[in-house]
């Protein structure tokens, strides 16, 4: 990319009529302005003639192997661009619309790129140091001042596409050309990409920093507009599982792209991204993109509350027929209607919606609606189920709470304990080690050769058997596929926690109980609290469960089960209030 032996090139550039040119390893004209490469190279005359041919050609290799070992000039959004396109690679194997990749998600980073001033702006934050001046005219003839795209306006194609296909390998991707001069000017010693410092210490206010869990969140928007039956709990179930690039995801970039340094801080983690954290990005990214409003989330798409209970109920061995009743708490509660449903980021009064935390909520209310879950009735209720069963034993069998509770304990405990134990076996440590600085990298590679085959003598000594493979991907994570031993509650009848009056049928529980008798004024952080010494020992269990089955806390489970709650008994609450305020009235 010397500069010198392209000044002989001296036409102007057709984006933005620059004539400031650098040249590629291959030989190509590159704008050191706008990085537009043209398809002009330098020509090469003929060395038959020419003496000490050799001896040059012998000089020029050895200096293009010292730039190879130096590496790329790349900045820190092409490393997130890299690590995005892993990401919807992935999720386009497991089955996702090709669309999701391109536009969506395409367009999504390139918006990011423009409110970020990374890109296709006016003023981009890393040319403000080049020495090449673009006259006004010419910018906005170039295009790169215009408004940025809404996704259904998008019809172009993808950068992620058109590299695909030009480029099969996803290692031959390359970024722009950089000229040497911003390379002197913008690189450190202290990290491998030319802004590595100036990212990690960047503090701009209005704008949202990217992060690896920001590219979760962008992953999550994208499907969230797609309507993919691929919710946040999946996505981040499928990261921990390594079916979606994210912990040591830059060990993916290309042999050029050197990472060391401050890359370190940006592009490593030891930690599994949490739910909360991603979900907070996801509306934090969409609010700061001005996103336009998503498409409707109808009755028929797989994020309706009605389909995912179906999911759920199944996922959790519980009977067929509570889908019913499922349905009739969606409806009152009036959380399936498609204004509530849909994601409009740019609303007055935006609505977030979780999803699959709704979706378990109207289940454990169904449960508290059926059963009570009091560490009282629903064993009582359970005591009157047997006893049917064991005199009927050709009918159909009624759905027995406690022998439910036994089996799902069994088999969740088994299911946690192989989760911790995985989380704990984990590797944080990369294959492709990381250092400070070039200086330490030759040490560094020492001492993890050392620890490789230190960790490969004791496996021998310890376990004999090979390591299993990677655990092929599945929505479900219980697996219940017959009744052959009694294991199998989804055609069981809840005949036993229901009776007849008049012609229709009701639960012969007439009580319930509120999860949350006050909640907490707007000005706090939560809704509501949850300590576990307060409730039912029955109640703590549906919670932990299906915490577990979405790797949530408990906490967040029970304060949507609150919300679902006063939307659902709102007489209860009011009557709650008036007594309240009439206590504190004889206090006075």
């Amino acid at each position: 990319m010397d500069l010198e032996e392209a000044r002989e090139f001296r036409e102007r550039c057709t984006q933005c009529a620059a004539v400031s040119w650098g040249l590629t390893d291959e030989g190509r004209y590159y704008c050191t302005s706008c990085h537009n490469v043209t398809d002009r190279s330098k020509d090469v005359l003929s060395t038959e003639a020419i003496p000490n041919t050799k001896i040059q050609a012998i000089n020029r290799g050895l200096k293009r192997k010292k730039k190879l070992e130096r590496g790329w000039d790349w900045y820190v959004c092409e490393g997130f661009q890299h690590i995005l396109h892993q990401q919807a690679e992935a999720l386009q194997t497991l089955g996702v619309s090709p669309e999701l990749k391109s536009p969506v998600l395409h367009n999504l980073w390139r918006r990011y790129l423009q409110k970020s001033k990374l890109a296709y702006c006016r003023d981009p934050v890393y040319s403000r140091r080049r020495a090449a001046q673009v006259s006004e005219d010419n910018l906005s003839h170039s295009g790169w001042d215009s408004e940025p795209e809404l996704l259904s306006d998008f019809s172009g194609p993808s950068v992620f596409d058109s590299g695909a296909e030009s480029q099969p390998d996803v290692h031959t991707w390359k970024p722009c050309p950089t000229s040497k001069t911003s390379q002197s000017d913008m690189s450190s010693v202290c990290s491998g990409s030319l802004d590595g410092v100036e990212y990690s210490l960047r503090k701009a206010k209005g704008t949202v920093k990217m992060t690896l869990p920001g590219t979760l969140a962008l992953c999550s928007l994208s499907l969230l507009w797609q309507r993919e039956a691929v919710t946040l709990s999946d996505l981040l179930r499928l990261v921990e599982e390594g079916h979606v690039p994210y912990a040591n995801a830059f060990q993916h970039f290309p042999e050029q792209m050197k990472l060391f340094g401050r890359d370190k801080g940006i592009f490593a983690v030891e930690s599994w991204p949490a739910y909360e954290d991603i979900y907070k990005k996801m509306v934090e990214v969409a609010t700061f993109l001005d996103l336009p409003r998503f498409p409707d989330i109808t009755e028929d798409c797989y994020l309706h509350p009605n389909v995912l209970c179906m999911k759920y109920l199944m996922e959790v061995n519980l009977p067929d027929e509570m889908y019913n009743f499922t349905c009739q708490v969606v409806k009152m509660a009036g959380i399936g209607e498609v204004d509530f449903l849909t994601f409009d980021p740019i609303a007055k009064k935006k609505n977030t919606v979780k999803y699959d935390i709704q979706a378990v909520a109207v289940i454990v209310i169904v449960l508290k609606l059926l059963f009570l879950l009091d560490d009282n009735l629903e064993w009582s209720l359970s005591a009157v189920a047997e006893k049917y069963n064991e005199e009927n034993k050709e009918d159909k069998p009624w759905f027995d709470f406690r022998k439910w509770y036994q089996v799902m304990k069994k088999s969740s405990d088994e299911k946690k304990q192989k989760w911790e134990e995985a989380r704990a076996k984990y590797m944080w440590k990369s294959e492709k080690p990381l250092y400070h600085s070039s200086i330490d990298r030759s040490v560094v590679y020492k001492r993890r050769e050392m620890v490789v085959n230190l960790q490969k003598q004791f496996s021998t000594l310890v376990d004999a058997t090979p390591t299993l493979a990677k655990k092929s991907s599945s929505s479900f994570q219980f697996n219940w596929t017959g009744d052959a031993d009694g294991t199998c509650f989804h055609g069981h009848s809840l005949q036993g926690a229901l009776e007849r009056r008049g012609p229709s049928l009701t639960t012969r529980n007439a009580l319930y109980w509120l999860s949350t008798q006050k909640f907490c004024k707007s000005n706090c952080k939560h809704v509501t609290t949850y300590e576990e010494s307060n409730f039912s020992l029955s109640y703590q269990f549906i919670l932990n469960l299906f915490s577990f089955l979405l790797r949530i806390n408990a906490y967040f489970l029970h304060e949507e089960v609150s919300l679902i709650e006063k939307r659902l008994f709102k007489t209860k609450y009011s009557i709650a209030k008036k007594k309240s305020s009439r206590s504190r009235k004889v206090r006075k």
